[in-house]
């Protein structure tokens, strides 16, 4: 690619010896500005550090991020990788110029498929690509990294910045994050834990999350709203800042409900929604039936369904439509997983139950009866 860089230009007069230009080039003239990335490492490197844990020094600045096991606590451990973006949620940063909140997004979407596994979240890496880059702006995603990093208890032990011109539009950029996680050798969740009688257990969610952003983003183009608009279901925020609210990060309530020995099983709530992502935690011979009524969602989600004329199974295999995370349990250890939930400050509530299959892997009660309809 280097014959690209140093082909001559209109304004470098040639050389007529050489037949070169007289003027040389430099990787800045080529749209790439060493000096910025040296910046914004030195701009993020108290955020790496303020999310050290034990295994995790959080020093940024070498070719690879070093973690330690033992001094995590593991004796036997399995590792649990996951990897994910942020999907067109980020449009919605960009064109708003709100960049805070969607590294915590990234965060959530890698930590949260860890601890469904009965893993603990243990380091965190992010790749940051733009055609040309804001340092302000990408210390601002990176301090949304840092925070999600921190609630959910991981090191952010390192990252990639690549500058990249022609690539994106100017303004533009794109996220994508790695983590890693541990569990004990015994206390992998498995699919056949789960057994029917066993109790499901819905935790709130902040709002849309980071999926369904492509139908949000066409209801949105319909509505004629603007970003800066106030929006019609939260009230006191524009809608760019109610649509940008952060996924929920669940790890350290997870780990604390599977401190109860009566967990069977996660069901983190992404793409697919309440109809694909269940089934995924249990066997083809069980069902999850879930009651329709025993949740209030966000308003953001009625008003979508409204505003986009969006059928009720659209809506439940799209969105989360307000349960971030389900936690089926042993019927007779729903109470202290309840307790250990609430107790790590969620709002948990039971919203149905796994049974024997008949028919479909989902089964909803209540369809006809509630928003959705």
């Amino acid at each position: 690619m280097e014959d690209t860089i140093t082909a001559p230009s209109d304004n470098s007069p040639e050389d007529p010896e050489s037949g070169r230009p007289n003027t040389p080039l430099t990787y800045r003239d080529a749209g790439v500005d060493i000096d910025a990335g040296d910046a914004l490492v030195e701009a993020i490197k108290p955020l790496a550090a303020s999310t050290r844990r034990p295994g995790a020094n959080a020093d940024l600045g070498g070719f690879g991020g070093l973690f330690d096991l033992k001094a995590a606590g593991f004796s036997d451990p399995i590792l649990v990788a996951a990897t994910d973006g942020v999907g067109t949620k980020l449009r919605v940063a960009i064109e708003a110029g709100k960049h805070d909140t969607v590294g915590i997004d990234l965060v959530a979407m890698c930590v949260n498929d860890l601890v469904v596994q009965g893993a603990e979240p243990l380091m965190f890496l992010d790749y940051y690509a733009t055609g040309r880059l804001e340092v302000a702006v990408a210390r601002d995603v990176v301090a949304g990294i840092a925070e999600g990093c921190r609630q959910a208890g991981c090191g952010l032990i390192g990252g990639e910045t690549a500058e990249m011109p022609g690539m994106y539009s100017e303004g533009d950029y794109d996220l994508a994050g790695f983590s890693v996680g541990a569990v004990e050798r015994d206390r992998v969740l498995e699919r056949d834990r789960v057994a029917a009688g066993d109790i499901v257990i819905g935790l709130p969610s902040s709002g849309v999350h980071s999926n369904g952003y492509s139908l949000v983003r066409r209801v949105i183009e319909r509505s004629g709203l603007a970003w800066d608009a106030a929006a019609p279901f939260d009230a006191g925020k524009t809608l760019a800042e109610a649509l940008l609210a952060p996924t929920r990060i669940y790890v350290k309530s997870c780990l604390a409900a599977l401190r109860t020995d009566g967990v069977h099983g996660f069901v983190h709530v992404t793409g697919g929604g309440l109809i694909e992502n269940p089934p995924r935690v249990y066997g083809d011979d069980l069902t999850m039936r879930l009651d329709l009524s025993a949740w209030t969602p966000p308003p953001v989600f009625p008003w979508l369904a409204a505003q986009g004329g969006i059928e009720g199974r659209e809506m439940l295999r799209t969105f989360n439509c307000g349960l971030g995370m389900l936690v089926v349990v042993a019927a007779d250890t729903a109470d202290a997983v309840e307790t250990a939930l609430t107790d790590a400050g969620e709002a948990p509530v039971r919203v149905g139950r796994i049974e024997p299959r008949a028919g479909d892997a989902v089964v909803f009660d209540g369809l006809e009866q509630t928003w959705l309809a």
